[in-house]
């Protein structure tokens, strides 16, 4: 693991800007089903502090757990690693 990797982080894409310093960031995985074992498609959506309103909509986004900050606020993102393209 090198010093830029979080243990525990997690890469997602911004669904949603449009609260002040919060963002809805969804992370989209394939899992097996339990009893056919067929791969499904499944999402977790997160709700993440963004502290400097840096991320938009369609930005690929690294986000850690913190502290609850509210009552579903309890990641932030660490780093943006892919800008949208306006």
């Amino acid at each position: 693991m090198s010093d830029t990797e979080v243990k525990g982080a997690k890469i997602g894409v911004v669904e949603t800007d449009a609260r002040d310093k919060s963002r809805k960031v969804v992370i989209q995985y394939k899992a097996p089903h339990p009893k056919y074992g067929k791969f499904v498609s499944k999402r977790t959506v997160l709700h993440v502090h963004d502290e400097n309103n840096e991320s938009h909509k369609g930005d690929v986004v690294e986000v850690v757990q913190c502290s609850p900050i509210s009552k579903t606020k309890s990641w932030k993102i660490s780093k943006i690693i892919e800008q949208r393209s306006i």
